[in-house]
């Protein structure tokens, strides 16, 4: 297995445990490592308290569901592409997460986010 092979298994991992089991908390001890850096503007800049914000999200919406669409990796960065809904009937958010993994652990992480619209000028899907 490729370290790009093995680094995409820790972001789905992650993500996994964090969104679909809803365990944000048990994701970043078994997946995040130290020195983390987080770049989303909203979150707190540790790992420990991106854990505890992340774990009150998931709590706010218990239908949240995360459709991982695409997975792609070169060297250490992992970017998936995602579908985020926070109820079942919500158009969603398109997601790109990109996570930097060292040694089998995420240690850094950005994220663009942007509301799927109801219509698009080309006529294709956000996701």
């Amino acid at each position: 297995m490729t370290d790009s092979q093995r680094n995409k298994e820790v972001v789905l991992g992650f993500l996994r445990v964090a969104f679909e089991e809803k365990r944000p908390v048990e994701a970043f001890e078994s997946y995040v490592g130290e020195g983390y850096v987080q770049h989303n503007p909203h979150a707190p800049g540790s790992a420990a308290e991106s854990a505890r914000y992340l774990a009150r999200f998931v709590r706010e919406f218990p239908e949240l569901r995360l459709e991982v669409k695409r997975v792609v990796a070169e060297d250490d960065l992992v970017c998936t592409h995602s579908l985020m809904r926070l109820t079942p009937d919500a158009r969603g958010s398109a997601i790109a997460d990109v996570m930097r993994v060292r040694e089998g652990r995420i240690v850094e992480h950005w994220d663009v986010v942007q509301e799927v619209p109801e219509d698009t000028v080309s006529g294709n899907s956000m996701v």
